[in-house]
């Protein structure tokens, strides 16, 4: 008998991942306990803006005409207990109120809620990025709360997923890695993945620390190289050297690579940040803070580029921001998405506006979540109204749509012909022919 999947917890990472199960031609069952986000889905819409995720739900959700019908979603524990034999737990794990540390409450709750309807053998699959150790708890649990005992397996099975490129990441992965300790565990979740491995995608098993491990690794990884890149950037405006052509130069070396070297107002979003200080919460509490140290750094750097944009943002406006008009192009962490989650472009919006600043957001896909977040910052419909009038224009974030933009046609509207390139992925030849001042950070004389 094929095997039967469910996934609890339906948020950007959930609805992906059941999606993506029906795709391979698992019959899949969901749930969420806030109902509103399940009738959604069940629609075919998603809550969220991912490429691609609208089109794979209605191939696959019931009741959509012409679908496969094997996604269907619910709200009952005990439905999903005896229709699933692995269940995957892709809830949240946010950063706690006013600490580092990874709170596990909807984790814990999940599982808790999940495990004394667990009556035959089955496999539990985390997902959600945790703390190393989290894994071994959650074992004991299960085996303490299911009637079933030891024969519910637990599995940890890290999410890779990049906001714009989910739907690709989870059918394509580029590793597969799991952390088990049972080998009908692995044997069960190499069935689960028989196709992306048949595919040549790497399949990496692991004990549960260093599959836990995996996930906050990388993405401190991650935050260090784009951190490195932007104290390079601090460096160049010193000395006077471009920070662009660094990268490029230094990003040639192919144990270097080029990715994750893109100077600006650095990272955001709801993983890379909680992520690396969840990660040093939890080496203090193992007695190894001290190797990760140098991720203060790294979150130090990364905060320090808002305050820097805002400072150049005051240069070019003489001095201050009190009765200036400002646009900024971009109110999510990053393109392709609408997430604003720590978004240094709404950060610094922010922070001009408390300091007198009259700020007009456009995004083309985070207006909606951004003006739920800064209620009182000003929204247009387009990037063309958004600088009518403005002072200033900085871009915040790196849309297409942006890079695309007539500056002629924006100068005919501006008030005055200032714009600062927080991506650094504009071309300044383009935007001075049009009469702009150009400013961009790491780059003084470009």
């Amino acid at each position: 008998m094929p095997l039967k999947l469910t996934v609890i917890g339906l948020g950007y990472l959930g609805a992906t991942h059941a999606a993506a199960m029906a795709e391979l031609g698992f019959d899949v069952l969901g749930l969420d306990i806030d109902q509103t986000k399940t009738d959604l889905l069940a629609t075919g819409r998603t809550p969220m803006f991912e490429p691609g995720l609208e089109d794979l739900l209605a191939r696959h959700v019931a009741g959509i005409e012409g679908s496969s019908g094997r996604l269907r979603f619910t709200a009952s524990w005990e439905e999903v207990a005896e229709f699933g034999d692995v269940h995957f737990v892709c809830v949240n794990t946010p950063q706690k109120h006013g600490e580092y540390a990874c709170d596990m409450s909807y984790v814990d709750s999940a599982v808790s809620m999940l495990a004394p309807h667990l009556r035959r053998p089955t496999l539990v699959v985390g997902k959600s990025t945790v703390p190393v150790g989290s894994a071994a708890r959650l074992a004991s649990m299960l085996r303490e709360l299911a009637p079933a005992g030891d024969e519910v397996q637990l599995a940890w099975n890290p999410e890779f997923l990049r906001e714009g490129f989910a739907v690709d990441d989870t059918l394509h992965p580029d590793r597969i890695v799991v952390g088990v300790d049972d080998e009908r565990a692995e044997a069960l979740l190499r069935e689960v993945y028989a196709k992306p491995v048949s595919e040549g995608t790497p399949f990496v098993v692991a004990d549960y620390p260093t599959a836990e491990l995996v996930k906050t690794a990388a993405n401190a990884f991650l935050a260090t190289k784009i951190s490195f890149i932007n104290a390079m950037a601090e460096v160049c405006e010193a000395a006077g050297g471009d920070v662009a052509t660094l990268a490029e130069a230094i990003g040639h070396d192919d144990r270097i690579g080029r990715k994750f070297l893109r100077a600006g107002i650095g990272f955001g979003g709801g993983c890379l940040p909680k992520d690396i200080r969840a990660f040093m919460a939890r080496a203090g509490e193992l007695g190894a803070d001290q190797a990760l140290t140098f991720l203060r750094e790294v979150d130090s750097v990364n905060m320090r580029r808002r305050t820097h944009m805002v400072e150049l943002a005051r240069e070019a406006l003489g001095g201050g921001f009190l009765g200036r008009r400002i646009a900024v192009l971009g109110a999510t962490f990053k393109p392709d998405s609408d997430d604003v989650r720590d978004s240094p472009a709404l950060n610094v919006a922010g922070q001009i506006q408390l300091q007198g600043g009259q700020v007009t957001v456009y995004d083309p896909k985070g207006i909606d979540n951004a003006r739920r977040l800064f209620p009182t910052l000003g929204y247009a419909p387009t990037a063309l109204d958004a600088v009518r009038g403005a002072d200033a224009v900085l871009h915040l974030t790196e849309w297409q749509e942006f890079r695309e933009l007539d500056p002629a046609a924006l100068a005919e509207v501006a008030g005055q012909r200032h714009i600062l390139d927080g991506r650094n992925t504009l071309d300044p030849a383009v935007w001075r022919k049009a009469g702009w001042t150009y400013r961009a950070m790491g780059r003084p004389t470009a």
